[in-house]
């Protein structure tokens, strides 16, 4: 069983709510009548009822038994909007403010996850990262002694021997551009918790990388990546995880026994923490066109799962994604 067939096989064993904001975009009704027929979860599409249903004709899409809410006539708007207001009234906002924010679908869809009344929220075939991100940073936060939402790109490679048979997690490729140390380390704790939670590695070994292993060269960057290593030490003194370490001593075991000897994860990394948001996008492209590596992306650090898609996502995208986040959920 592959990485995704896992994936669908726990978000059935344990169905869970989840959101889709953009929901009159083609592919999201398309995905929405896929999840809802695999009993995947139990889709809720936000917007004009007429519209969707529509959409929906026009796919050949089955959405009868499919949650449809207009946040601009649904009954809970005035409690959302009041929970807004309470939430954000210390930075400005109104009440009459709340109540047009939660006309919006994201605003809405955010507002359903805090409150419970949804597990998790996928949205991006229209939108930008940032149009979703804002506000759930603003209303859901982050985890308890987390400040920093990131991402990890869950790979498949057909080299079996790499990772966890085949399978590795690298962290952050989509959100923070140039990560303090205090960040990096927060980004390797979060990411090893996708690990165990969304990839069924009981294990994870986090490897922080460089173009240095071990003090072999001499920079700002490198000093960087050490005292990273340092605080995540501090910050999870149980997690297996060993920095600075370079590529090829991070996976492979020969070159791991020689640059780090002594090392719990050199040689046999599951985990990569990719030392900014250059390397780490360079990384997973370069892992997914010519390793020929499944990539599945996710986000972390906040208190409740929201993921995000690309805008040139296929509905099969879509389906994965909202599958993640139920097991996401789940955790």
């Amino acid at each position: 069983m592959g990485f995704i067939d896992d994936v669908m096989a726990k978000a059935r064993a344990c169905v869970k709510r989840i959101v889709l904001p953009e929901g009159d975009e083609p592919r999201t009704v398309q995905a929405a009548a896929i999840l809802a027929a695999e009993k995947l979860v139990c889709p809720i599409l936000l917007g004009e009822p007429d519209k969707i249903k529509a959409v929906a004709k026009e796919k050949g899409a089955d959405i009868s038994s499919i949650e449809i809410v207009n946040p601009k006539d649904s009954p809970k708007a005035a409690e959302y909007a009041q929970a807004l207001y309470e939430i954000r009234k210390a930075k400005g906002v109104t009440e009459e403010m709340a109540k047009q924010l939660v006309e919006d679908p994201m605003y809405y869809g955010i507002m359903m996850v805090k409150t419970g009344d949804a597990d998790g929220l996928v949205s991006g075939a229209v939108h930008t990262t940032g149009d979703m991100l804002r506000p759930a940073l603003q209303i859901i936060k982050t985890k308890p002694g987390t400040k920093v939402v990131s991402s990890s790109f869950l790979m498949e490679c057909p080299n079996k021997k790499l990772g966890h048979n085949g399978l590795l997690v690298y962290s952050d490729c989509v959100v923070v551009p140039c990560p303090t140390a205090e960040e990096l380390a927060q980004i390797a704790v979060s990411a090893a918790e996708t690990a165990r939670t969304l990839c069924g590695i009981e294990v994870p070994k986090v490897a922080l990388l460089s173009f240095s292993t071990k003090g072999s060269a001499k920079h700002d960057l490198v000093t960087k990546v050490q005292e990273a290593t340092r605080i995540a030490h501090e910050l999870a003194p149980d997690l297996l995880l060993d920095g600075e370490l370079q590529l090829d001593a991070a996976l492979v075991p020969e070159v791991g026994a020689s640059k780090a000897k002594g090392s719990p994860v050199a040689g046999y990394a599951n985990v990569l923490v990719y030392p900014d948001l250059q390397a780490g996008n360079i990384g997973y492209k370069l892992t997914q066109r010519v390793a020929g590596a499944e990539a599945f992306a996710v986000l972390q650090g906040l208190a409740k799962p929201c993921n995000d898609l690309s805008r040139g996502c296929s509905v099969e995208d879509i389906v994965k994604t909202v599958a993640c986040t139920a097991v996401q959920a789940q955790a």
